[in-house]
């Protein structure tokens, strides 16, 4: 698979949903913002580049940031569903580390009733697809705290590769944390490949 230039400048006006066993991945939206107030409201949860507290302000910020970044080729959002009851469970963002977008950082998180269900590495199959596929991505990093065993093993599970660990890269809560890098190249992606061509009904 690789990127081909018509797809690649068709998600900048629309962001295709992605759609797999058990999540529906759709472009975030006004309308998400409730739930997205109280997903970013747990402790761990990540922030996506929101440094005041999460407030509905913030979050506004946030969505009206997403589409403007996925118009200009310079990120995607996804707000990951539960595919049959289309509830909000979860949110995640792949963001341009070069012009080209050959490389790319990611992000998500996942409501806490919903970890350790499968649901990240499924939502990650799609959007690593989605990425490798037809935006023409390279190399995928993410950047997880140490702490975090569960997001680490999951990414462990991934096939990602620990390229290093940053010391006191991040600050929660006035104090400074040590995160891990992870990375994926499109060669590494192998089995992991699934469709996210538009389903018709």
């Amino acid at each position: 698979m690789s990127g081909n230039p018509t797809a690649n400048a068709a998600w900048r006006a629309e962001l295709p949903s992605l759609v797999g066993r058990t999540v529906l991945l759709r472009e975030v939206a006004s309308s998400d913002l409730g739930a997205i107030v109280d997903l970013l409201s747990v402790c761990d949860s990540t922030h996506f580049g929101i440094d005041e507290p999460i407030s509905d302000v913030a979050v506004q910020d946030l969505i009206e940031r997403a589409a403007r970044e996925r118009a200009a080729g310079l990120s995607f959002t996804y707000v990951i569903t539960l595919a049959a009851a289309r509830t909000v469970i979860g949110l995640v963002q792949v963001r341009q580390l070069d012009p080209m977008f050959e490389a790319a950082e990611w992000e998500c998180t996942i409501a806490p009733s919903a970890r350790g269900s499968g649901i990240f590495l499924e939502t990650a199959r799609l959007v690593g697809s989605f990425a490798f596929g037809t935006i023409g991505t390279h190399r995928l990093e993410a950047r997880v705290l140490l702490l975090n065993g569960r997001a680490n093993g999951a990414l462990r599970k991934l096939g990602a590769v620990q390229e290093g660990v940053l010391r006191r890269a991040v600050r929660r809560h006035g104090e400074y944390l040590d995160q891990v890098l992870w990375s994926l190249l499109k060669e590494d992606w192998g089995n992991h490949w699934v469709s996210t061509a538009p389903r018709v009904h």
